[in-house]
């Protein structure tokens, strides 16, 4: 493993690290930072909390000449809660820096004629924000980034998906044309590509793939609810679990709004975080949430890309996401940077087609159930089918007469059938001791020979 003091950093960024207790670099790191060092351009597909924040932040920050009075980094998210933790990471680099790098977060939902008013005194070196608000600054001719050797395109996937790629083609036209890029995805899909090929020469594509698909320090449960009431099981996971900080994930508004009610009803103190709260109660929120005021957070899938909360215990699935691959962004909210976490998964059986492509896609369960108040080791949900397999195969003739055996029938018509049954094993016997035979017979006669 590489250490951080073969980037040759400035000495701020490594006070910067320290602060952090961050020691040795994530595979992301490790493998980009000497590239973005050098001034390539870079595509990086890594998973969620693989320490892609720090990839870019940390080589690039290192080049800010804190003497020029301009723009020298931009960087894009799709949401305000993702610009602004990228934000925070920045100003913490930033200030161990001697004169500081000035940072500054450009998101909807603020203050915008206080922002144009200190622009028209002063450029930020690092622009973070979101495509809008950014593009916003600039049409109005207060925020001027023709100066910057770097654009960042954080979470390209999600711009795409929420319609922001618009908006950011239009920020990097007005960019130098050898500027550097470096883009971010959790995935590359088709519709991302034309832009990347319009604005990028000939970069370096690194895909980080996962060693697992969930980081091994999950420990990653399914609970049936056949028969429960789910949400009186999920009040009891919360309150069993004594959860440091657990977030509950639900599908849709409607059942955030309907779980939320449900929990608080039972003395609980709740947060609930979905696309219809105004930004204004978000923010609110998002700081009593790290602050820890809250202890259970309920919340829909924006929460999973958009979000990242600190010391995430528990990440409980009220239901399996309708976009799978929203389960992998769920569960990946806690057992980071390496600590433990607990993820429970809660399943109909109507839902086992869901559980099966999860599990084909490297997803490993462990069954669990609620008994005498504790949550406990239960049997395999497949343990019929693979006891199935382990039973002598039956000839297809009797398959239907061992079907007709489970229905309400005449008892010597049972035994008729047990009879056949009987018969067809003894005679499969039969024949393979005759082949048994014969094969000992030729061994011996070859033997001879």
């Amino acid at each position: 493993m590489t250490d951080f003091k073969e980037f040759t950093f400035q000495d701020f960024i490594y006070t910067a690290l320290a602060d952090k207790g961050f020691q040795q670099p994530t595979e992301v790191q490790e493998k980009l930072i000497p590239v973005i060092q050098k001034g390539r351009s870079v595509v990086g597909q890594s998973q969620t909390g693989s320490g892609k924040t720090h990839t870019f932040l940390l080589p690039l920050m290192d080049k800010i000449d804190t003497v020029r009075d301009e723009v020298q980094v931009v960087i894009t998210a799709p949401s305000r809660e993702l610009a602004g933790q990228i934000y925070q990471a920045a100003l913490q680099i930033a200030k161990f820096s001697n004169p500081e790098i000035r940072v500054t977060n450009f998101v909807g939902g603020t203050d915008k004629q206080r922002q144009l008013d200190r622009l028209k005194f002063q450029q930020p070196h690092v622009v973070v924000g979101t495509p809008g608000r950014i593009l916003d600054m600039m049409n109005e001719q207060a925020l001027k980034i023709h100066t910057a050797f770097a654009f960042v395109v954080d979470e390209a996937d999600m711009t795409l998906d929420m319609g922001f790629l618009t908006e950011v083609d239009q920020i990097a036209a007005r960019l130098p044309e050898k500027i550097q890029m470096l883009v971010f995805s959790a995935t590359i899909p088709e519709k991302l590509r034309p832009f990347l090929r319009k604005y990028m020469e000939n970069p370096l594509i690194e895909e980080i793939r996962p060693k697992a698909i969930i980081s091994e320090t999950i420990d990653n449960w399914l609970i049936s609810t056949k028969g429960k009431n789910r949400n009186q099981l999920i009040h009891q996971l919360l309150t069993i679990g004594h959860p440091y900080l657990a977030i509950v994930f639900a599908n849709t508004k409607q059942r955030v709004d309907e779980l939320t009610e449900f929990l608080k009803g039972k003395g609980l103190k709740v947060a609930k975080i979905h696309g219809d709260i105004t930004p204004r109660e978000r923010k609110r929120v998002m700081r009593q949430v790290q602050n820890l005021e809250y202890q259970y957070v309920v919340a829909t899938d924006l929460a999973a890309r958009g979000i990242d909360i600190e010391g995430v215990s528990h990440v409980i699935n009220a239901e399996i996401p309708d976009d799978l691959e929203f389960f992998i962004h769920r569960v990946g909210r806690t057992g980071r940077n390496g600590l433990p976490g607990i993820a429970i998964t809660l399943y109909d059986p109507s839902e086992e087609q869901a559980v099966i492509v999860l599990e084909k896609i490297g997803v490993k369960f462990e069954p669990r159930e609620i008994k005498n108040g504790e949550i406990v080791e239960t049997y395999d949900r497949n343990r019929r089918d693979k006891r199935e397999k382990s039973r002598d195969v039956l000839d297809p003739t009797l398959i239907g007469l061992v079907k007709k055996k489970k229905k309400k029938i005449k008892p010597g018509y049972k035994r008729k059938i047990n009879r056949a049954i009987s018969e067809s094993n003894k005679q499969k016997r039969k024949v393979a001791r005759r082949q048994e035979g014969r094969t000992t017979r030729k061994n011996k006669k070859n033997s001879n020979s």
